[in-house]
């Protein structure tokens, strides 16, 4: 079976069948308006198709003169006259084709162009929610493979009906020109043409897909039996020789299979040679007895042309009849990213959106509750503020929505019900990129882009000088690293930050939020997968950060927590407990369970000495 599932051409897989796009006027006209700022280009490519079509069929017609001028009147000068003609006429038609190839490319590569850019910049306005419900396979796919099949519609599917269509239309004219008896006869057999191309193509397909089936099963067997595992265990239990029958069953049925669909075209060209025969015998019988018997003014040209012309017919009427699968899934490529453009942003400014001249990052919860599903609801009714200067940690079991609390601050989600107050405004009239600038989150999964530290930071304030950078760095205890490098800042961190380890690549992270200097820092579990050694150094880099601006800190480490204001514990969603730490440990609540079992435990191995691995190890 042909990649993609696909049966081939001429027929549609199941799963094809049973999702036909319906095809609607309006999505005519939504396909046409991509194509209608390229229409003068469409227009000459439809003229070059009709030239095209003209001079390729005159050939043929120019037989006739060959035969009835030149062979049979002995005429050298007619003949070297004609052959010359149609000598130029092919030549002229070819060349008039590749114009039609470049336009056609040219068309299409422009609709691409237009289709990626806008499915990018739609993409770019869609919520988080989309991309963590999503499958990230398939918003690829409808990124690239999806729209760069657009490109094959237009230059295949498209240019195949207006080519084949206008071919067959001029070969017909020149036909009834000629002879309309003969034409008659002519095309009378055309359809027979496409009995055989489709009864044995659908044959060949099925023997096709169960062959694939039969390759799939010795590949399996294959897999499980050579690999070092499978050997294994085939040894162990002394199944060599039933592996083997297993396997030269399905080899000796792939072998039948591979028969069956070999003989399948081998009958195939046979049934379509002599379909191809008939038309052409039977112009000549009937032609020839009309020359002989009733009208003597038809000549061997004539019925030369008409044999050449019926030729020119087969492959166009094949094309056409089967186009309708290429049609159905045209439309189907494009009702896919429509799919995707017609999907409104869960996110969006409010249409009077306010841009504060000043900033202080306080922060506000009031009466808040929200859920990705309506049946589980992540958090209840959470209340809080956070002034200017001041800063709160936020901690609880794993799962109790820390951090979903605090993604609805960027307004990565939105409320279900209460409202989110950035400086005494509610977040949704706030600006995005206003609010979005104001904030920094270094998270404990940190993403870094694929080339060097210098390029990561400036990420973050693109005209930032070179003092800017170093200086940052050294705020964020990554400088002394940094130093050591061949390159310095022009190091590359591979794929991810693949080539730093944790440590660094969180101090980066951190150093790139120093860059954004923004009103709100917010440091969500960034100590969390490290050892000790890197902890502390991204501990000494948090601690004059969160005295000097307003933070919030998710933390599972005891001395992350202590530099906070106030903690806030949460659990199932709700504010259960909030307090100092000394506060909240005599309490005996959910906080003084957190202490015993986690906070103490990680404060006592952030002391021991730690020989995990040494700065700069990956």
């Amino acid at each position: 079976m042909p990649p993609g599932g696909r049966l081939g051409p001429g027929y549609l897989t199941e799963e094809e069948k049973k999702n036909q796009p319906k095809v609607t006027k309006g999505l005519l006209l939504r396909i046409y308006s991509y194509l209608k700022p390229y229409r003068k280009q469409m227009a000459l490519v439809l003229l070059a198709i009709l030239i095209s079509a003209v001079l390729t069929l005159m050939p043929s017609v120019l037989t006739g003169k060959i035969i009835d001028e030149g062979l049979i009147a002995k005429n050298m000068k007619a003949l070297l006259m004609f052959i010359g003609l149609s000598f130029g006429l092919t030549l002229v038609a070819n060349l008039i084709g590749i114009l039609e190839s470049y336009l056609n490319t040219w068309i299409a590569q422009h609709i691409t162009f237009d289709m990626r850019n806008k499915m990018y910049k739609h993409l770019q306005t869609m919520s988080q929610r989309f991309f963590t419900s999503n499958n990230q396979g398939d918003i690829i796919t409808r990124m690239t493979s999806d729209i760069s099949g657009v490109q094959t519609v237009i230059t295949n599917t498209l240019a195949s009906i207006l080519s084949n269509s206008i071919t067959l239309i001029v070969a017909m004219v020149l036909m009834f020109r000629e002879n309309w008896i003969l034409a008659l006869v002519g095309i009378a057999v055309v359809p027979l043409f496409a009995i055989p191309t489709r009864n044995a193509g659908k044959r060949r397909w099925v023997i096709t897909k169960d062959s694939q089936a039969c390759n799939d099963e010795i590949n399996g067997i294959l897999n499980e039996t050579l690999s070092v595992s499978g050997q294994l265990l085939v040894k162990l239990f002394g199944m060599e020789e039933k592996e083997y029958r297993k396997y030269e069953t399905v080899n000796r049925k792939m072998i039948g299979l591979n028969i069956k669909e070999s003989m399948a075209g081998r009958w195939f060209r046979m049934a379509l040679g002599t379909f191809t025969n008939i038309g052409p015998m039977l112009i000549y019988l009937i032609g020839g007895l009309i020359m002989m018997r009733y009208d003597s003014s038809v000549t061997v040209g004539q019925i030369s042309v008409l044999v050449a012309l019926l030729g020119k017919m087969y492959m166009p009427v094949n094309q056409l009849l089967n186009i309708q699968v290429d049609w159905i899934r045209s439309m189907a490529l494009f009702t896919r990213i429509f799919e995707y453009y017609d999907m409104k942003p869960e996110i969006e400014n409010a249409p009077d959106a306010i841009r504060p001249q000043s900033v202080r990052g306080e922060v506000e919860f009031k009466n808040v509750r929200f859920y990705y599903e309506p049946e589980r609801e992540i958090l209840k009714n959470i209340s809080f503020k956070l002034d200017k200067g001041k800063c709160i940690a936020i901690v609880g079991p794993s799962g109790s929505g820390k951090s979903t609390l605090i993604n609805l601050i960027p307004r990565l989600y939105d409320v279900i019900d209460g409202t989110v107050l950035f400086d005494g405004e509610d977040v949704r009239k706030l600006d995005l990129n206003f609010l979005r600038e104001n904030i920094g989150i270094v998270s404990q999964e940190t993403y870094l882009f694929n080339g060097t530290i210098r390029e990561n930071l400036l990420y973050a304030k693109p005209d930032a000088t070179e003092e800017e950078l170093i200086d940052a760095c050294k705020r964020a205890n990554i400088y002394d690293f940094i130093e050591k490098q061949e390159t310095g800042l022009d190091t590359v961190v591979g794929n991810r930050g693949l080539k730093l380890s944790g440590g660094e690549k969180q101090r980066i992270s951190i150093a790139r939020i120093l860059l954004k200097d923004p009103a709100l820092l917010i440091f969500d579990e960034a100590t969390s997968a490290l050892d000790s050694i890197s902890e502390q150094k991204i501990q000494d880099a948090i601690e004059p950060l969160i005295a000097s601006r307003t933070g919030i800190l998710i933390a599972h480490r005891l001395s992350t927590i202590l530099a906070a204001d106030e903690i806030l514990v949460i659990k199932d969603g709700e504010i259960t407990e909030r307090g100092t730490h000394q506060e909240l440990v005599s309490a005996g609540g959910v906080y003084t369970q957190l202490y015993e079992t986690q906070f103490s435990k990680a404060a006592a191995v952030s002391s021991a000495p730690d020989f995990s691995y040494s700065e700069g190890e990956t």
